[in-house]
C-alpha cells in the first residue's frame, strides 16, 4: 500500500512539473502591433493607391459629370422641350448605371488587392513568429488578444518585429 501511494505521489509530482515546464514554453505576440509598425505596410498602401489612382480619378470625373447633368436637367427642365427632357433623362440613367457598375467593380478589385497584400504581410509575420519561437524553443505562441494575462517576459513581439524587418 505504501509503495502504491509513493508511486501515485511521484506520478502526480512528475505530471505537475511537466505542466509547469509546458507553461514555460508558451509565449505571446501582438500581431496587430507588428502589423501597424511595419514599414512595408505603408509602402504597400502607397503602391495600391497608385495602382488604383487612375480608375478612382475616372470614377470621380464620371460622378461629377453625372451630378452636373442632373443639376442642368433640374435647372432647365421648365424651358426644355419634352423630347430633350426625355433624352437627357435617358442619358442620365445610362450614366448612372455605367457609374454604378464601374464603382462596384472598382470596390471589388480594390478590396481583393488589399486582402492579397495584407495576407502577404501576415504570412511574413507568421514566418517570423515561427523563426523566433524555434530560436527560443517555445512550444506555443498565442496572440495577445486571446490572452487574459501573461508575464511581460513571455512577450516576443519586439523580437518578431526585428525578424520581420
Amino acid at each position: 500500500m505504501k509503495k502504491w501511494l509513493y508511486a501515485t505521489g511521484l506520478g502526480l509530482a512528475l505530471m505537475t512539473s511537466a505542466g509547469v515546464q509546458a507553461g514555460d514554453k508558451i509565449a505571446i505576440v501582438n500581431v496587430a502591433q507588428i502589423f501597424q509598425k511595419l514599414p512595408a505596410r505603408e509602402a504597400v498602401a502607397k503602391q495600391l493607391e497608385n495602382e488604383f489612382k487612375g480608375r478612382a480619378t475616372d470614377l470621380k470625373s464620371m460622378e461629377e459629370k453625372l451630378r452636373t447633368d442632373m443639376e442642368k436637367l433640374q435647372r432647365d427642365r421648365s424651358i426644355m422641350k419634352t423630347s430633350d427632357i426625355s433624352s437627357m433623362e435617358k442619358n442620365i440613367m445610362e450614366q448612372r448605371e455605367t457609374f454604378g457598375n464601374k464603382a462596384q467593380t472598382f470596390e471589388i478589385d480594390n478590396r481583393r488587392r488589399q486582402t492579397e497584400e495584407r495576407n502577404k504581410i501576415l504570412s511574413r509575420i507568421q514566418d517570423a513568429v515561427k523563426t523566433v519561437a524555434t530560436k527560443k524553443s517555445y512550444d506555443m505562441v498565442i496572440d495577445v488578444s486571446a490572452v487574459v494575462y501573461a508575464l511581460p517576459s513571455k512577450d516576443i513581439t519586439a523580437d518578431v518585429l526585428k525578424e520581420v524587418k
